[in-house]
């Protein structure tokens, strides 16, 4: 700390440049410190339907950014691939419907995936809860692939402009090894790493959006008890939107502040849990692009 009551530049500069452990730590904590207190003031019933929406949306969201990665690295390279091969139709053809993808906005894609999946539903072809949530994180995963796909074509182009491939080419090595290992593998994980944070962020954003919306426009045959439970569907219940509208009550009565944090913790608790995650994953992926660029 400086005389002048300032933070000094050496504290600034560590905050700075280590700046996704320190969001990182404090999502962790946060998201400790949350279940500590629910655990103390909420019921059990809620507790557990906390418990289980944090789950299945944190499972989504993993299972989003595996896929997304899968997807996106297959398709960059075929893509990049095919740029370089005589096959000029098939390439235009693979650029047409990346284009395809890319026009339409990220939250349709979602929302077409989850119109198939309540028709699905609908006709009982799809009964287990892991395949709902599977095909959820799949239908995200497309939506957001081509974050992935730019990102694996930016690094090839880039080691593409060095000389080292160009000599790995004359020692005999194929192009596709040099893709795959040399650049993708050894030099682009913490690019790829980068965008993998940004995409968990993005998938729990889109998921509980999504499933609020469609709270309010399912058919009498598909219920919200026949959806995964989320943090999304379980701030769209009633009791959640009860204890989100009583912060108003703050308003006229100030007094009642501490009673919100005992007597209406499930909806806050799911505001909290999402607002807070898709905070700390922006500042994580930030701060660790800016260590990406000091390294």
């Amino acid at each position: 700390m400086a005389t002048d009551g300032s933070v000094s530049p050496t504290v600034s500069g560590k905050y700075y440049r280590h700046k996704d452990i320190v969001w990182l730590t404090a999502w962790i904590a946060g998201m400790l410190l949350l279940w500590i207190w629910d655990a103390l003031f909420l019921n059990k019933p809620a507790l557990v339907r906390l418990q289980t929406a944090l789950v299945n949306s944190a499972f989504t969201g993993i299972m989003v950014v595996v896929l997304s990665l899968l997807l996106g690295w297959v398709a960059g390279v075929v893509l990049h691939l095919l740029g370089r091969s005589q096959w000029k139709k098939t390439f235009a053809l693979a650029t047409l419907s990346v284009n395809a993808l890319r026009s339409i906005p990220q939250i349709i894609v979602v929302l077409i995936g989850y119109a198939v999946l309540t028709a699905l539903l609908h006709e009982e072809i799809i009964r287990s809860m892991f395949v709902q949530l599977l095909w959820i994180a799949g239908v995200i995963a497309l939506a957001v692939v081509l974050e992935v796909v730019d990102t694996v074509n930016e690094r090839i182009e880039y080691f593409r402009t060095l000389d080292f491939v160009d000599a790995m080419l004359c020692c005999g090595i194929s192009e596709s090894r040099i893709i795959n290992v040399e650049i993708l593998w050894k030099n682009s994980r913490s690019h790829l790493l980068h965008k993998m944070i940004a995409i968990f962020g993005i998938s729990i954003f889109l998921q509980s959006s999504i499933d609020f919306i469609i709270s309010v426009g399912l058919s009498t045959d598909v219920s919200l008890s026949n959806l995964p439970l989320t943090l999304g569907s379980l701030l769209a219940t009633l009791d959640s939107k009860q204890d989100i509208l009583a912060i108003s009550n703050i308003l006229s009565n100030p007094g009642y502040l501490p009673r919100l944090f005992i007597t209406h913790l499930q909806g806050l608790s799911v505001a909290f849990c999402i607002v807070f995650t898709l905070l700390c994953m922006f500042n994580i992926a930030n701060g660790f692009q800016r260590r990406l660029r000091l390294t």
